[in-house]
């Protein structure tokens, strides 16, 4: 699969359009009125929206925010806006002109046209609150050099509107680049030839209207290079409707691909030249062949001299419709034939991919264009997006790989991405330990076996240490420049930096700053970084319950302390880990060390949060790393295992919303997890 130039990556991905470099001309006086108008048209209508949607690398899925902008066209909270802004979010935020902020959800989306739908919950809105709605105009309508506003929510900020003219009503993206672009698998240029002004755009512009001085929408702005790029109005509309009744765009597919009229000077004067056919397609059926120039379909003169003018051709071929023959006349050669054509439901260039945890992989459905391209007979299996590195398919052997078509689990076959999911669920469910489990794929022409062991293999409790004597304080080595400026040259040990407090070593009378020397007349060899470890392997010879006794030397005069040493704490490495798979962080029990460090006093009780997977619903929601779990949904946490017992039944019941309080340095801040599980988008 193509993927997008990079400059494309940054302009739609990431929600952004490169601001237009022309500046504003002052408005002149008999323009202004009808700015207001239009201003005072759609304005009220404009959405700021903020999304939460899912990106698959590595094996893994990971979320990210954005935000983007759109405008209300029903009065039941319809909003339209671009398929890279909210065409795989998860979790929708809207803020409205009034600044009310409203959660919306996904109705639907094409990537091909680039546009997606969105409809606000009115629920929460004082009962009888109507909305502002936009109407759309005639895109076609409008002419180079018709002003035009550009309204949005750039750079994540509210509402804004700026000024420009059309510049070009048939920009086409194959000038900048040879093999046009995509987004996810769909070659936008075939369908979509964008209204460009110069009306300033900036991150964030994306999905918003583009308005004529009559107040109405005659493009969705789309893309930023310089010049701005808008959908035109009256294809958005379009595709708005049939999402909003359909909940999808259904389109019409003959399997075969299109290119002007050769510029040799031979042949027909119009139509439109088969470059193409794909295998067991209707135009296959049908007997079209690469070569065929198309002169008429359905009555419609068909001319396609000029890349520009291809754009038609494919959108009239779309509109046809499903399992309704196409009378086409074609010239093969000198002769002309005539042929009928059925077409067939246009499937997804590409599937939606999800994670699938259990295998460390991201899969999707094969749809039918990928499933031809692979020279597949079907479209039974589901293909690997990509793997976990370390994960249970890359150790397998031979490993899973990219574009690996799982056809077969246990002996079952996988004719579906659901198929995949209920086996994979059925051979987990119970299982304490991965489960090893033959899988069939097919790896180009190649029919592999292999062996996976499926399941998230649990956190296992650190092994229990035998306990060594220590002295609670922390120490540095006296090295020989130190302990000259001490006035302790040619001395060698350690000087204490901190005595831990409530500890033998507090109750022995140990200061800070003082200078050990040596452990029962033993001299402590310590003089350099490397030697950092000499003073605790010493201590640690004695057996608990020893008394030792320490020559220090302080204030310049030395001096014995005795100490009964006592058994070392658990280290952090040996405390209780629990890791939450389904929010991606890790805790453990808080160590002795850990309570010195903070400062905590023995009452505190919690689960320390040790790691936060990136793009994890923990790491969302603003989790970190050394927070201090304290309550969940208001229930104290008191260690790891009453933070695992908490966390189970939450993901039992696939809840919404989990409140988490933390501790966070000396203060405390409420945390909100809102998980989107896969049976609620």
């Amino acid at each position: 699969m193509r993927s997008f130039p990079s400059w494309i990556v940054c302009v739609l991905a990431c929600g952004i359009s490169l601001p237009a470099a022309a500046e504003s001309s002052p408005v002149p006086d008999k323009v202004a009125p009808a700015i207001d108008q239009a201003i005072d048209a759609v304005y009220p209508a404009l959405v700021q929206i903020w999304v939460l949607s899912p990106s698959h690398d590595n094996g893994r899925e990971r979320k990210y925010q954005a935000s983007g902008s759109g405008a209300i066209i029903s009065s039941e909270g319809h909003v339209i806006t671009n398929h890279h802004v909210a065409g795989k979010a998860v979790d929708i935020r809207c803020v409205l002109a009034t600044k009310e902020e409203v959660p919306a959800r996904l109705i639907g989306t094409d990537a091909l046209a680039v546009i997606a739908v969105i409809k606000l919950d009115l629920s929460h809105r004082p009962k009888g609150a109507t909305l502002p709605v936009a109407h759309f105009g005639s895109s076609e309508a409008i002419k180079i050099g018709d002003p035009v506003l550009a309204m949005g929510c750039p750079l994540a900020i509210s509402q804004s509107v700026t000024r420009g003219i059309v510049s070009n009503k048939d920009m086409m993206m194959s000038r900048f680049e040879s093999q046009g672009f995509e987004l996810d698998g769909e070659n936008v240029g075939s369908t979509v030839k964008w209204i460009g002004h110069d009306a300033v755009i900036f991150p964030g512009n994306s999905g918003g209207p583009l308005v004529d001085l009559g107040g109405s929408i005659v493009g969705i702005n789309e893309i930023g290079m310089g010049l701005g790029g808008a959908i035109p109005g009256d294809l958005a509309k379009n595709v708005a409707e049939q999402i909003i009744a359909h909940g999808k765009v259904t389109r019409a597919w003959i399997g075969a691909g299109f290119h002007p009229l050769l510029k040799d000077g031979v042949g027909p004067d119009h139509g439109v030249l088969v470059s193409s056919i794909i295998p067991a397609s209707p135009a296959e059926r049908g007997g079209l062949q690469v070569g065929d120039v198309i002169m008429v379909i359905d009555d419609n003169p068909v001319s396609v001299r000029f890349e520009a003018e291809l754009p038609g051709l494919t959108n009239l071929v779309q509109s046809k419709a499903i399992g309704k023959p196409i009378d086409v006349q074609v010239l093969r050669g000198e002769k002309e034939v005539r042929l009928s054509l059925v077409p067939e439901s246009r499937d997804e260039a590409r599937g939606k991919e999800v994670e699938a945890k259990e295998w460390g992989l991201t899969v999707r459905r094969l749809t039918v264009m990928e499933a031809k391209f692979l020279q597949r007979p079907d479209t039974r299996g589901i293909l690997v997006g990509s793997v976990r590195p370390g994960g249970p398919a890359n150790r397998a052997v031979p490993d899973l790989r990219d574009n690996d078509v799982i056809t077969e689990v246990g002996g079952k076959p996988v004719d579906s991405l659901e198929a995949f999911q209920a086996l994979t669920a059925a051979i987990v469910k119970d299982a304490k330990d991965p489960v090893a489990t033959t899988v069939r794929f097919d790896r180009e022409n190649e029919h592999e076996l292999t062996v996976v062991e499926i399941g998230i293999r649990r956190q296992q409790d650190p092994p229990a240490a035998a306990r060594k004597s220590w002295l609670p304080v922390a120490t540095q080595v006296l090295s020989p420049k130190l302990a000259t400026a001490l006035d302790l040259k040619g001395k060698k040990g350690v000087r204490v930096t901190q005595v831990y407090p409530e500890s033998v070593a507090a109750e022995a009378g140990f200061q800070v700053g003082d200078i050990i020397t040596h452990i029962d007349d033993l001299p402590i060899e310590a003089s350099s970084p490397q030697d950092s470890q000499v003073f605790e392997g010493m201590v640690r010879a004695y057996k608990p319950e020893t008394r030792a006794e320490f020559t220090v030397i302080r204030d310049g005069k030395p001096t014995k302390v005795g100490v009964t040493l006592t058994a070392a704490p658990k280290q952090e490495n040996e405390q209780k880990v629990y890791e939450d798979i389904t929010f991606e962080f890790k805790v453990r029990d808080i160590s002795y060390l850990d309570r010195v460090k903070h400062r905590w006093a023995k009452e505190e009780s919690g689960a320390l949060v040790i790691e936060v997977e990136s793009g994890g619903w923990a790491a969302v929601a603003t989790l970190q790393a050394g927070d201090l779990i304290k309550a969940i949904d208001g229930h104290p946490v008191a260690d790891a295992k009453d933070l695992e017992s908490r966390m189970k039944p939450i993901a039992d019941k696939h809840a919404t919303h989990v409140t988490v309080l933390v501790k966070r340095g000396i203060q405390t801040a409420f945390i909100e997890l809102q998980p989107a599980w896969p049976d609620q988008h």
